[in-house]
């Protein structure tokens, strides 16, 4: 790690800057990245939120998030910044609550940052109109909560759970002929068996066995008999339950007969490469199973130049998983920042014209990691309850040697499937017991 920068960006007043940015730790739970002004224009300001420090084990931690947005403002402004202007991050710890999610927001429009990128919050019924509020832009936040596929400032990356659970269908049809869906009891979770269902359907399946969980369960032994019951749910069993995905598998995996063969499956963000490393790599429990993600599977070589980035700029930042997507997605957020900020060409980077230029067209190539993004109005897929989606493709992934890698080469496309999920929900399904319907097949 070299950890130098160039002398482009010459910081005034040390003193009065480092004692602004030790005011905002020690008063919101914020810290900021300090630099300098400099180059040929204003410094551009921006935003990143996630959890970090939490103490509720049911909540959720993903302190890579904003290590990486500092990482990356520490890469880019030793090549001389975005078009000649410095990156300045502001971080924010959200807590995983609503009230944190607020909190930042607010700091977020009070600072008059240009944008909030690549951020983490499941809280967006708390954050986002407060972002409407004061006009400003979020740029690939993870997906994890609907406000982000639904406001109008929103510009999303990829196209969040929905998209998962379309296309996990589609690769479960390759090799299942039944599935089980283990998924939480709740309004999020009620929309998963549709959505699943499009992929199945479309490949003459059968729609999946229904089995509802509660979300902070210790135990699911009770659902994990009911995927394994005969008759109710075949050959594969998937579970999306989030952080409790983990512990599903673990009854099930007690319970499953000796021998008995049936596959398992999931998708990113309730398994993940930082999980199957934690609970065993090559004899991890996931060993073997399908999963759908977003991108390019960790181990492709599109991921290299940020791979180089975090090695020598996150100065040692154990926080910083390369393999996590949350890493990932701020990687791709920041890169669709800086491509509109090099559209803008202002001396000045507002809000406003942040948004204008995302709203005009400007275009961001990830490199391949995603198809090349734009958020004009014809490019948005347009279908409630996810009319902000420009990115409908996932990519199919195996557990293999402890590792995911690609099931299928390159991306499938989803769109369709989201576009004919609310027709799907409306024909069969299971009922809330877990058993098949009267006319299920």
């Amino acid at each position: 790690m070299t950890g130098r920068r160039r002398t482009a960006f010459p910081r005034p007043f040390p003193s009065l800057i480092g004692t602004a940015a030790a005011g905002a730790l020690l008063l919101s739970g914020c810290g900021v990245l300090p630099g300098g002004s400099g180059g040929s224009g204003e410094p551009v300001t921006v935003m990143t939120w996630a959890p970090d420090k939490v103490d509720d084990a049911d909540a959720v931690s993903t302190p890579g998030v904003p290590a990486m947005a500092k990482t990356y403002a520490r890469w880019i402004n030793d090549q001389g910044g975005i078009d000649g202007r410095e990156l300045r991050v502001i971080v924010c710890d959200e807590g995983d609550s609503a009230m944190g999610a607020e909190r930042c927001a607010r700091q977020a429009v009070d600072r008059e940052v240009a944008a909030v990128v690549g951020s983490y919050s499941r809280h967006g019924q708390s954050f986002m109109p407060v972002l409407e509020s004061g006009g400003v832009p979020y740029i690939g936040g993870y997906g994890a909560s609907d406000e982000e596929f639904r406001s109008y400032l929103s510009y999303p990356v990829n196209g969040g759970q929905s998209a998962l659970l379309a296309g996990h269908g589609r690769q479960l049809a390759r090799g299942c002929d039944r599935v089980s869906l283990v998924r939480p009891d709740s309004l999020g979770g009620a929309r998963m068996p549709q959505l699943l269902n499009t992929g199945l359907l479309a490949a003459d399946r059968p729609e999946s066995t229904d089995i509802l969980a509660p979300e902070n369960a210790t135990s699911y032994d009770e659902q994990a008999a009911k995927a394994l019951k005969p008759g109710a749910g075949g050959s594969c069993v998937t579970a999306v339950l989030g952080s409790r995905t983990e512990t599903f598998f673990d009854s099930f995996r007690r319970l499953k007969p000796q021998g008995e063969r049936v596959k398992i499956s999931s998708v990113l963000g309730s398994v993940s490469q930082p999980l199957i490393n934690r609970t065993g790599g090559r004899e991890s429990p996931f060993e073997g199973a399908y999963i759908t993600g977003w991108y390019p599977d960790a181990g492709d070589a599109r991921w290299n130049g940020m791979r180089e980035v975090i090695r020598k700029y996150a100065f040692g930042d154990n926080s910083i998983d390369p393999d996590d997507t949350g890493v990932q997605t701020t990687w791709i957020a920041y890169t669709a920042l800086r491509a509109v900020v090099e559209a803008i060409g202002d001396d000045t980077v507002t809000a406003n014209k942040v948004a204008s230029s995302l709203n005009r067209g400007a275009e961001v190539d990830t490199g391949g990691l995603t198809p090349v993004l734009r958020w004009r109005f014809k490019d948005l897929l347009g279908t409630s309850p996810y009319p902000r989606i420009v990115n409908a493709d996932v990519t199919f992934q195996v557990v293999r040697e402890g590792r995911l890698i690609a099931y299928k080469k390159g991306f499938v496309d989803v769109a369709e499937a989201l576009s004919d999920a609310r027709r799907t929900g409306a024909g069969r399904s299971a009922d809330r017991t877990g058993s098949p319907s009267p006319d299920a097949p």
